[in-house]
């Protein structure tokens, strides 16, 4: 072992000494955020299907008129129509607002062509 070597076991300074006593676990700062920290309050979301334009019937069986809750309803709401929908919810949820639509409002449409279900996304205070 050459001297460079020796000195690293010795010291306490290389991946060997690291590996004789076991891995230990960096330790997070007071002044750090925990993994997984709360990311606060974000405002519900109602998303209304408001309209029909295609000629065939919603294979997933939405027709104008349902209402869903975005992060309660999720599984009841057709994976394609979240799919489109979800940058709209983004952009709302975090302040900004889509061009043609009111505040807090983004209306977009479903991408089966036969059907053609619009939705209409909406911030809702727990007012």
């Amino acid at each position: 072992m050459s001297s460079a070597d020796e000195g690293l076991v010795a010291g306490g300074n290389g991946a060997a000494d690291g590996a004789a006593r076991g891995a230990e676990k960096p330790v997070a700062r007071a002044t750090e955020k925990p993994a997984g920290a709360p990311r606060g309050k974000r405002p519900r979301v109602r998303i209304t299907c408001v309209d029909q334009l295609g000629e065939c019937r919603c294979h997933h069986g939405h027709k104008p008129g349902d209402v869903f809750d975005f992060d309660r309803d999720r599984g009841r709401l057709c994976p394609m129509a979240c799919h489109v929908g979800f940058p709209y919810i983004d952009i709302l949820r975090y302040g900004g607002t889509v061009p043609g639509n009111a505040p807090g409002t983004a209306k977009f449409c479903c991408p089966e062509v036969d059907t053609l279900n619009v939705f209409l996304a909406e911030l809702v205070s727990d007012d």
